[in-house]
């Protein structure tokens, strides 16, 4: 069984960026691919010295892996090179209506950059930041299988009550956050995007919430849903074969994955 490209009315651009250490930009760009998009892999130097190539783009992946080495922590320097190179460019992509994703490592480098918590009118925030990804719970590295819930937020492309199965692969992927006045504001503004379930929906213990994240999160939006950051690689759930039970699964076309950036793609469009 193969599975074919969605035709999309609009060509959408979306640039893949990778940097030393990134090792899921082929998945990922396959990923866009599938669902109809234009897809073009481009290092963050290629990007950060000709910014003007986000005008013709609608959306921008941080991709998985283990950028930098995840030296200091999982992300960082990466996130550090995306604040002080392309901070600005990417808050006005936002604005003008651009998409942001990032997957695993792409997700530790928003949360670094702050794009996907950033200050509502007339707040001042002291670092560090509300957000963090932390340790997972089991003080190891988790490599998976799991399943997501999509909730009810802002990223209005996302199916509220949709399971996803789809593989973890990190260590640093524990959603914690300052307090419970962050929890309720993350709540408000309709972020908390994505949840870890059992395989039938059920609450998640661990190992079904493989890091120990609060509320079970994870993924988070901004409060526009145009910027979503997720831990479990959805990409890497494209075909029917990549679920490691599929002879026991009901037939499928195509992996819970593909529906994932297609839906993202149509919104874009």
């Amino acid at each position: 069984m193969s599975i074919t490209k969605t035709p999309s009315r609009v060509a959408v651009k979306t640039l893949v960026l990778r940097t030393g250490g990134t090792n899921c930009d082929a998945e990922t760009v396959r990923a866009f691919e599938l669902a109809g998009a234009a897809p073009e892999l481009l290092h963050l130097d290629k990007l950060a010295t000709e910014p003007a190539r986000l005008e013709d783009a609608r959306i921008v992946v941080f991709p998985g892996g283990f950028s930098f080495g995840d030296d200091v922590a999982a992300g960082r320097v990466f996130g550090f090179e995306v604040r002080q190179r392309l901070a600005e460019d990417l808050r006005r992509f936002v604005d003008a209506g651009g998409f942001v994703l990032g997957i695993c490592n792409g997700f530790q480098v928003l949360v670094d950059t702050g794009l996907l918590d950033p200050l509502e009118p007339g707040e001042r925030r002291a670092a560090p930041r509300d957000i963090a990804l932390a340790w997972n719970r089991s003080g190891r590295f988790e490599c998976r299988w799991v399943t997501l819930e999509g909730l009810s937020s802002a990223c209005k492309w996302i199916e509220p009550g949709e399971l996803l199965p789809c593989p973890v692969a990190h260590a640093e992927g524990r959603l914690t956050v300052r307090g419970p006045a962050t929890l309720e504001r993350l709540q408000r503004r309709g972020q908390l995007a994505l949840r870890y379930v059992d395989e039938r929906g059920g609450e998640a213990s661990y190992p079904a919430n493989p890091n120990g994240s609060a509320l079970d999160i994870a993924g988070l939006c901004d409060p526009t849903g145009r910027v979503l950051g997720l831990m479990p690689h959805l990409e890497r759930n494209l075909t029917p074969f990549n679920h490691p039970q599929w002879t026991r699964r009901p037939l499928r076309t195509e992996g819970e994955g593909a529906a994932f950036f297609r839906r993202m793609v149509d919104a874009v469009t």
